[in-house]
């Protein structure tokens, strides 16, 4: 059943696919670039040179204000301007009132659910968490960090930009996973849980893992680049450190809880197929943390959740938040 209004398919609770009013993508050159064309190629990967030359062909494409029709060169300081036309987004889940879970005023933090992205990004302008919560909650909070689009779970948003810069750099970079290390009670914890596929043999539930696989961007023939591993030569890479471990072995998948100690791009896809065990349905990362080349990583299929979360306030004072399990994972004790 759908709600008044939306399009046929559409679950209630969903804000239904719709047309945008385009968007105004602005560029600054920091250097000299010998033609248009091959900065958006460049800078923009989603799309060819051909595609470009139709866009600036069409009109779409302004260079210090006025309307381009015809490649040519760029000298540092121009200002370029892409009038993307409309596109449709596709439905997403509508953010709920009951979603929030804590809010002091300042600090936010929601329960995000599977299906709806943080920020515009991907083809979504509108159809984001960011302009639901412009219109749900009042005092402009704004998300610290990401998490994936069909990611749900805990989502931490703030309203002052130092509160902001200080949960920023506690998310990023300052949780202590190591085993034993009583110093990880005074920083921040960040707890997920997911299924993966088949994980050894040898592993016994309460069984943990370190991974500590770097993340990088290397070639992709959708995206242009696409963050994935890469070893510790290359350059570029960030470090990366999580912690698996077995909670419950199952038929078809095996239940994991994730710490990780360092925010990058995708780290548990990743480090999860690192392991030989990619999360249960994830299209794009497969065994070895590499993106499977017909994939994007917008495409769901896979179960992942915030479970967790332990952080310092902007006082000092510490804050532990829950968001409820989905029932996939859950553990069968759980359950009973």
């Amino acid at each position: 059943m759908t709600e008044p209004g939306t399009a046929p398919g559409t679950p209630t609770g969903w804000l239904p696919a719709a047309c945008n009013g385009g968007h105004a993508y602005r560029d600054r050159m920091d250097r000299p670039w010998p033609s248009v064309v091959g900065y958006y190629a460049e800078h923009y990967g989603h799309s060819e040179e051909p595609i470009w030359r139709q866009r600036l062909a069409a009109g779409e494409i302004c260079h210090n204000g006025q309307r381009l029709r015809a490649d040519g060169p760029l000298a540092a300081g121009d200002q370029l301007v892409w009038h993307r036309p409309p596109w449709q987004e596709a439905a997403v889940p509508v953010l709920q009132q009951g979603a929030i879970v804590f809010d002091d005023g300042d600090l936010l933090v929601l329960n995000k659910p599977s299906g709806l992205p943080v920020l515009p990004a991907g083809g979504f302008l509108r159809h984001t968490l960011l302009a639901q919560l412009e219109e749900l909650v009042e005092g402009a909070p704004r998300p610290v960090h990401r998490l994936g689009r069909f990611t749900s779970g805990l989502l931490v948003c703030a309203r002052q930009p130092a509160t902001r810069a200080w949960l920023s750099a506690q998310l990023r970079d300052s949780t202590r996973i190591e085993a034993g290390d009583a110093a990880a009670q005074d920083t921040c914890e960040k707890l997920y849980r997911t299924l993966t596929g088949r994980l050894p043999a040898a592993w016994i539930p309460g069984h943990t893992q370190m991974v500590s696989t770097p993340i990088g961007r290397r070639p992709h023939p959708l995206l242009g680049r696409i963050w994935c591993a890469v070893t510790p030569e290359e350059h570029g890479g960030l470090s990366a450190l999580s912690r698996f471990t077995l909670l419950e072995r199952r038929p078809e998948a095996c239940l994991v809880e994730v710490a990780i100690a360092t925010g990058r791009p995708h780290q548990i896809r990743i480090h999860a197929a690192c392991l030989g065990a990619p999360l249960l349905g994830d299209p794009l990362y497969g065994p070895g943390g590499q993106a499977r080349p017909e994939a994007l990583p917008g495409e769901g299929g896979y179960r992942l959740h915030a479970h967790r979360l332990r952080l310092l306030r902007l006082d000092g004072s510490p804050l532990r938040l829950e968001a409820p399990l989905p029932m996939e994972l859950a553990q069968v004790s759980e359950r009973l």
